[in-house]
């Protein structure tokens, strides 16, 4: 996982975020977090699907909070285009 991107990237931090960016078409990836309730990721990982937006799976929550320089774990991240 590329921590060192996450921290500097544009990004969307936790579900509903991300699933706003994944709407408007404004994301190029998201990672989603194992440990995270399925009915919290289920959802933007349908959309990514239908919006043709790759996932990546990280191992928890703390990792990804961690990667986005956050002191709270996140259930799902976008990375923003351009």
């Amino acid at each position: 996982m590329p921590v060192d991107t996450l921290k500097t990237a544009s990004k969307a931090v936790g579900a509903k975020q991300a699933a706003k960016a994944v709407d408007k078409g404004l994301a190029s990836l998201v990672y989603l977090a194992q440990d995270a309730d399925a009915r919290v990721t289920a959802p933007i990982r349908e959309l990514c699907g239908r919006k043709g937006v790759a996932v990546e799976t990280v191992p928890s929550m703390d990792e990804l909070g961690k990667a986005c320089g956050i002191e709270v774990g996140a259930a799902a991240v976008a990375l923003l285009k351009g």
